[in-house]
């Protein structure tokens, strides 16, 4: 389930409909983004919301938990090394979905880390207010007015070297955690919107350029921000993107969009934060275990990862992914084959800046006296850990106590997902 929110000084493009503004480059963005690509690389950070809250204990199975078996009869993942269908060993305790195979080998060259237990220490089950706290970066805060990426942007500036797309998601209206006063872009597809022949629509931005463009209010900076976001698209080649060195990205939505982000970082457009959703994770029925409606979605999400980290290559060295949910599944599977809205779930963290190989945060376990109301995974590390580790770590920011209001942060105390 998705939550977002329109917000002003945004350009929210749905399906391409603003593409007819055409692509001319101005003056004023061909500076901007001379310095962008002069200037030291940058890092990425890219945000993955799977929303429904995802089953981490079949994504990252713990088969070394008795209990584990016990609890879900019929879509437990089995053990690894047990045949077709087994997970797939990390450390001995933790293996990965078999649907996530695609995965295993950047576990092993040390790019990918998990965070297990993980969520919000508010005990909401609804999917819309825990999903807000999340990106809001404030658990039990519903009123703040802009998102903890966004408050990212606004205490790590650019400087001169900023560009109008330093933050952008792909997304048909801007979600809370980009909410806020620095610019960000929302839209459904950089391949629909940025990647058409130059020159397209040429009138009808010109006409809109007269209209607003030279008003000196909200209208028209949000105007001129659109507009200059649409250039820096356009200054990447038009012609077809081939992915790097042998990457096939699923044929998916997720795919598309992983594939639009590292063509946006490989042309260097000044690229900082990527935001995307996907959805269907509420498996309350049907869910399955080695294969079925979660195994295609963990399936398809590994893929594009993988292909993802194929295709940057040496560019991945600089860029973070994050996965991030709102709660996890309840331990017991449910009478239709499903699970129902629990606490801990899993996170992932991807990259070149990633201390991967391991399955990190403390581990409650799964006996009867260790789960959260009698039923859920214990959520033994508060997501804003995982958090304000790639906001100091990855992204050379400190100022956890703005970004992350309320969250006491220690050095000593984080988790070492980040180099």
């Amino acid at each position: 389930m998705q939550r977002t929110t329109n917000v002003t000084r945004r350009l929210v493009l749905k399906g391409g409909a603003i593409a007819a503004l055409g692509f001319g480059v101005g003056p004023r963005f061909l500076l901007r983004t001379a310095a962008a690509a002069t200037a030291a690389r940058r890092r990425v950070l890219v945000a993955i919301f799977q929303r429904g809250a995802v089953d981490g204990l079949n994504m990252v199975v713990p088969h070394g938990e008795r209990g584990y078996y016990a609890a879900r009869p019929t879509i437990a993942i089995p053990r690894p090394g047990s045949g077709d269908g087994a997970a797939i060993d990390l450390d001995g305790f933790f293996g990965l979905h078999p649907a996530m195979a695609s995965l295993a080998p950047a576990f092993a060259a040390g790019d990918l880390a998990i965070v297990h237990a993980c969520g919000s220490p508010d005990p909401t089950r609804s999917h819309f207010d825990a999903q807000d706290y999340m990106e809001i970066g404030e658990p039990g805060e519903r009123n703040a007015s802009d998102g903890w990426l966004n408050r990212h942007l606004q205490t790590a500036g650019s400087g001169a070297n900023a560009t109008p797309v330093r933050a952008v998601a792909l997304s048909s209206q801007m979600p809370r955690t980009l909410a806020g006063p620095a610019p960000a872009l929302a839209t459904t597809s950089l391949a629909e919107v940025a990647f058409g022949p130059p020159g397209q629509g040429a009138l009808a931005r010109r006409a809109v350029e007269r209209m607003y463009g030279s008003r000196d209010d909200l209208l028209g900076r949000a105007t001129r921000d659109a507009l200059e976001s649409l250039d820096v698209f356009a200054s990447l080649d038009a012609t077809p993107y081939q992915p790097a060195n042998g990457a096939r990205y699923p044929d998916s939505e997720l795919g598309a969009q992983l594939r639009d982000v590292a063509r946006a970082i490989k042309g260097r457009v000044g690229l900082e934060i990527a935001f995307l959703n996907r959805g269907g994770w509420d498996t309350h029925t049907l869910e399955g275990g080695s294969t079925g409606q979660l195994a295609t979605l963990l399936g398809d999400l590994a893929d594009a990862l993988a292909a993802f980290r194929t295709d940057l290559g040496d560019a991945m060295a600089d860029v973070c992914v994050l996965t991030m949910s709102e709660f996890g599944r309840t331990l017991a599977e449910n009478g239709s084959g499903g699970t129902d809205h629990g606490r801990g779930t899993a996170m992932l963290a991807l990259g070149g800046t990633v201390r991967g190989g391991r399955v990190l945060g403390a581990w409650p376990g799964l006996a009867a006296a260790q789960l959260a109301d009698g039923r859920d995974l214990a959520v033994a590390t508060d997501f804003r850990t995982l958090f304000a580790e790639i906001l100091v770590r990855h992204l050379g920011n400190p100022d956890v106590a703005t970004v992350l209001p309320g969250f006491a942060w220690s050095d000593a105390a984080r988790l070492g997902a980040i180099i």
